[in-house]
């Protein structure tokens, strides 16, 4: 089978490259594009306007084409509308997470070397120095419409002719989490983003009447690029809030068509005695990602609301992968089929070789959607990439007779003991399942014997109470006997990442000297 790239697949539009596109695609542009919770309204043409006074702005202060934007503010629309300022400029959006520390900041502007770093206006004088290390002028955003790249861009017209950029030049750099060393820079291209916002415009069914509700951060994939291309290449619009509050979200919901969040999201929702069918009976979908949602969840906001929500699989390196079916069953656990044009296959860990249906493996993912290697780092990109362009996710997964994907979780999550692989997804599932617990990590821990031992942490969900002894016997009903942890643990919560990840190397840190007494 031929390799379908980002390029040949958009070979046949006559856009070449994300601003052409949204050209292209956009209604008319007086139509509305975002109603923020500020009170502040903006069109298409508004929208447009804005981005490119920001281009100019940028432009005006010595951006050249190839360049670096580091941007660690807030969520506004004006956020936003730099990542389409960057694409129209030829310049390359590089996001980082307002929580970052100064020293985390200063990693991130020594390895991209950007041109000009937008910080809040609190920040700018704790950030001066990393920036001016990395020689990037400082600009400042709040979440208002406020700050020194605003009255910048006030002084031009928004006028611009856009770079002439391919599908193959870069859009975004994305840092990676983290959780195992240094974060790496995911170069995303024009095509990868176009692509993959395509396919789910057309698997989600979105169109110019949708209004999607958006509480999600946009420093990150999901937010900046799932939520929000998905919309703009449909002409639909956003109703969009800077935080999520499950108050705020009930209140706007009868508003909106559709809405995408994070497990956290929902787990908050039904927390809420106004989450009721009433409330959402004007939602044709909830999407789920981010984080894998539990089934308990899954089936508790059915019971409450009618809906089952839709789930799927993506990263920052491959943007989405797979999706549960917009008409059809959507089973907890399930991640669906591959996105058009995307490929899904699970091979051996070791060896690479491809495995059959309903065996765990390694997911390996190929397809236009699939980004272009991480930033300066060739060595990398060459130990995750196959030669036939398929990239090694690093995720643990099988795919079931009828050719739907499950997650089992992280390869460096595997626990090898005595020499046999445990899935921690397959013990957490039936931790899950026992009366009184909300969550549960399984993780493997050292163990002079075994090299690694199984534990499991666990949160419990109010006021129930499990012993140790107790979860360890049940499971072995269940288990074969390797599989079942040697020691569990009980914390009020799991440790988890600003997209809602639990963070199982925390755990394994905190826990490691477990066995070794």
């Amino acid at each position: 089978m031929d390799i379908v790239t980002a390029k040949s697949w958009l070979d046949g539009i006559a856009a070449a490259n994300l601003t052409g596109l949204l050209l292209e695609r956009a209604p008319d542009l007086s139509r509305r594009f975002a109603s923020c919770d500020d009170r502040r309204e903006f069109t298409y043409g508004g929208f447009w306007k804005l981005s490119g006074q920001q281009a100019q702005a940028l432009l005006a202060l010595g951006a050249k084409r190839g360049d670096r934007i580091a941007v660690q503010v807030e969520k506004s629309i004006e956020a936003l509308a730099l990542f389409w300022a960057c694409a129209r400029a030829g310049l390359i959006y590089l996001p980082l997470n307002p929580a970052y520390t100064a020293a985390e900041v200063s990693y991130f502007l020594k390895d991209a070397e950007p041109r000009i770093f937008v910080a809040t206006p609190q920040r700018l004088a704790e950030l001066a120095g990393p920036a001016k290390a990395a020689g990037a002028a400082m600009l400042s955003l709040d979440d208002a419409g406020g700050g020194s790249l605003c009255d910048a861009a006030a002084l031009h017209d928004g006028v611009i002719a856009a770079a002439p950029c391919g599908w193959d030049d870069i859009a975004a750099i994305l840092y990676t989490s983290g959780t195992t060393g240094r974060s790496k820079g995911a170069m995303l291209s024009h095509g990868n983003l176009a692509s993959n916002a395509l396919a789910l415009a057309s698997v989600w069914q979105f169109t110019r009447a949708d209004r999607l509700l958006h509480a999600l951060p946009v420093y990150h994939t999901h937010g900046l690029f799932t939520a929000t291309n998905t919309v703009m290449f449909s002409g639909g619009a956003l109703l969009f809030r800077r935080k999520f509050s499950a108050e705020d979200v009930l209140a706007v919901l009868p508003h909106a068509t559709a809405m995408m969040g994070v497990p956290t999201f929902y787990s908050r929702l039904l927390q809420h005695g106004g989450l009721t069918r009433e409330a959402t009976a004007h939602i044709r979908v909830f999407i789920c990602g981010s984080a894998p949602l539990l089934a308990e969840m899954h089936a508790a906001f059915e019971r409450r609301t009618g809906h089952a929500i839709l789930e799927r699989y993506g990263m920052t390196e491959t943007s989405m992968n797979t999706s549960n079916p917009y008409i059809g069953k959507r089973p907890a656990g399930s991640v669906g089929f591959a996105l058009p044009h995307v490929e899904v296959k699970i091979s051996d860990p070791a060896s690479g070789q491809g495995l059959g249906p309903g065996i765990d493996g390694m997911i390996e993912v190929r397809g236009p959607n699939v980004f272009k290697g991480y930033w300066r780092n060739p060595e990398k990109t060459a130990e995750d990439m196959r030669p036939d362009g398929f990239f090694i996710t690093g995720d643990l997964g099988r795919i079931d007779l009828d050719g739907t994907l499950v997650i089992s979780g992280r390869a460096k999550d595997l626990v090898i003991t005595g020499g046999f692989n445990v899935y921690p997804r397959e013990v957490e599932e039936l931790i899950d399942a026992m009366q009184g617990v909300r969550e549960s990590a399984v993780i493997g821990l050292p163990h002079a014997d075994f090299g690694e031992a199984v534990a499991a942490v666990i949160a419990m969900d109010g006021e129930q109470k499990l012993a140790e002894d107790a979860v360890i016997a049940s499971l072995r009903q269940g288990l074969a006997a390797y599989k079942v942890p040697k020691r569990v643990f009980f914390v009020d919560d799991l440790p988890r990442n600003p997209m809602g990840k639990v963070q199982k190397a925390e755990l394994r840190k905190h826990y490691s000297q477990t066995f070794q007494k």
